[in-house]
């Protein structure tokens, strides 16, 4: 079985690496959460390069703290919006799952316009749910899942359709948009992604925002039952897609 998290990686990499994140540079990871993508980014601007991690969640920087341990990587606390001058100019700032939970992206997008070089890259992955899921076959557990993942962002505020505003918000905020893609999370009877441990997750708030209960949920056996349903129809499942893009500031 494929860890989905791990193709989201994957997907994550590439983007950074065609966005042209490279050897020396110093980038500023927005939203980092446990410092996933900020490691990501240390691969690649190496030991000449600098990774600072900024997000408001103390418990998620706690973590990221005590478990990533690289001299080219900081976290710092705070809102990336209103980032102080103190922590210096970057060459580039990396998102992925930031925009879609701004009130407005571009606005968003200009506020971190301040901490970047003149010509500096911001580059973003934001899922989307507009087009999935997508079967020729019904799979209603599936269907259900997908809902109660997506209803619960959508209760907390998040834009589900992010990845297609993505582009327009960054042109919105002054930036040339470079680079954009979008590739899907694909399915078949042969290749599964691990479902069961994202909704596991999610679990706190799913529960929070009155979406599905804990038994309906069924965590324990939800990747079996997904791959039981996908087996018996034979089908191929498009679960979400994900938005990849990367814009240059102006000079």
């Amino acid at each position: 079985m494929v860890d989905l998290a791990a193709t989201v990686t994957a997907v994550t990499e590439r983007m950074l690496v065609d966005a042209g994140i490279r050897e020396g540079m110093r980038v500023l990871d927005v939203g980092c959460g446990r410092g996933l993508v900020s490691q990501l980014i240390a691969r690649l601007v190496g030991e000449r390069g600098q990774v600072v991690g900024v997000d408001i969640d103390s418990r998620a920087l706690a973590m990221a703290r005590e478990t990533v341990h690289d001299p080219r990587i900081t976290f710092v606390e705070g809102d990336f919006r209103t980032l102080s001058s103190e922590h210096g100019l970057f060459d580039a700032a990396v998102g992925r799952r930031v925009l879609m939970y701004q009130p407005d992206a571009a606005e968003a997008l200009r506020g971190l316009a301040r901490v970047l070089r003149p010509g500096g890259l911001m580059v973003f992955q934001e899922h989307d749910s507009t087009v999935a899921p997508t079967s020729l076959t019904p799979l209603p557990l599936h269907a259900q899942v997908r809902e109660w993942m997506w209803r619960t962002v959508e209760r907390e505020g998040g834009n589900v359709h992010m990845g297609f505003g993505l582009a327009s918000a960054l042109t919105r905020a002054g930036l040339t948009v470079e680079h954009l893609r979008a590739e899907a999370i694909v399915q078949t009877p042969e290749m599964h992604h691990c479902v069961g441990p994202i909704a596991r997750a999610m679990l706190p708030r799913i529960l929070e925002r009155g979406v599905a209960t804990e038994e309906e949920l069924g965590i324990d056996t939800l990747d079996a039952r997904l791959i039981e349903e996908r087996t018996k129809a034979d089908a191929t499942y498009i679960g979400e897609m994900i938005f990849c893009a990367s814009a240059r500031m102006p000079g």
